[in-house]
């Protein structure tokens, strides 16, 4: 089926968070229930998916997917809707819609969150069921009626990861792969290291993706490598600016849903320290090492969530 998915691209183009309710919208979101948290990185099969359902593990699907977008200070109004056209737009696109079509029954479970600072975080979009390009088109109409939940704030993408993390385990859904997408443009300045959040989400069998926008800081992306991304296959995308970033989401999802495999080249500048896909074996040998944080990750503040 993997192999058919790129045939059909080549041929169709290129507990603190804030308590709001989320939106009643179509299709209808599946009731959340607690979901285990799973270990090692890529180990499901759709074969276990299904016996996790049997036994009450929620609703099976080939991907849980949550789109986390950066709505902190540095984000303004006009970058914010560059963004959520962006991901409506790739929504649209028939490359995306053949992707989630090659999932056959088993679909992509995929929410949206906005985060900014350490406490602030809203479910922007609850739980939608993608199966078909008409399922993907209803999604893309809900995101261009989604509006800025929060306005302001610093930049905790540590929050943003755990807060996505503990979405994933009470949305109702058992997905072969869980992955969480994170897009903004700076550096985390405030609530816990990036690095450990991620760490610990990997554990539990969460890939981490990363889409690195590099209109403030030109080197955001080695530090999403290094701090931000992780898990079986993670990788960064990069967007010069806000005016590239649909661009870059359309690669990215396609990526994401259809799992083609990704090949990071080498560190663009010298003092880039390779690495971020780490799965448990990594992790573990990485602590044995007693290797030190990652560059960047001292200059945030203690957890506060």
């Amino acid at each position: 089926m993997r192999a058919g998915l790129l045939a059909i691209l080549l041929t169709t183009v290129p507990a603190a968070a804030e308590a709001v309710e989320p939106q009643a919208v179509e299709p209808q979101a599946v009731e959340p229930q607690a979901v285990e948290p799973q270990a090692g990185g890529h180990a499901y099969s759709a074969a276990a998916a299904l016996a996790q359902a049997d036994a009450g593990g929620g609703q099976p699907v080939d991907l849980e997917l949550v789109l986390a977008v950066d709505a902190s200070s540095s984000v303004s109004a006009e970058e914010f809707d560059l963004q959520m056209r962006g991901f409506a737009d790739a929504f649209r696109h028939p490359a995306v819609a053949s992707a989630i079509r090659a999932t056959g029954e088993l679909g992509v479970a995929v929410a949206m969150i906005q985060w900014s600072d350490n406490r602030r975080q809203h479910m922007a979009i609850d739980w939608q069921h993608l199966t078909t390009a008409d399922s993907a088109q209803a999604f893309a109409e809900i995101i261009d009626t989604t509006p800025r939940f929060l306005d302001g704030g610093g930049t905790a993408i540590g929050g943003a990861i755990d807060f996505a993390a503990r979405a994933l385990d009470r949305n109702g859904f058992q997905g072969v792969r869980r992955v969480i997408d994170i897009s903004g443009d700076g550096r985390a300045n405030q609530g816990a290291q990036p690095s450990k959040l991620r760490d610990l989400a990997v554990l539990r069998g969460i890939t981490i993706n990363g889409l690195a926008i590099l209109n403030e800081d030109s080197s955001v992306d080695a530090y999403y490598r290094t701090s931000v991304i992780g898990g079986t296959g993670a990788f960064v995308m990069t967007a010069n600016n806000y005016e590239d970033f649909a661009a870059a989401m359309l690669e990215k999802l396609i990526k994401e849903i259809g799992a083609v495999p990704i090949a990071e080249g080498p560190p663009e500048r010298p003092h880039e320290q390779p690495g971020g896909a780490y799965g448990p074996p990594q992790l573990a040998e990485r602590e044995a090492r007693e290797e030190p944080v990652a560059p960047g990750d001292q200059a945030v503040d203690p957890p506060g969530y």
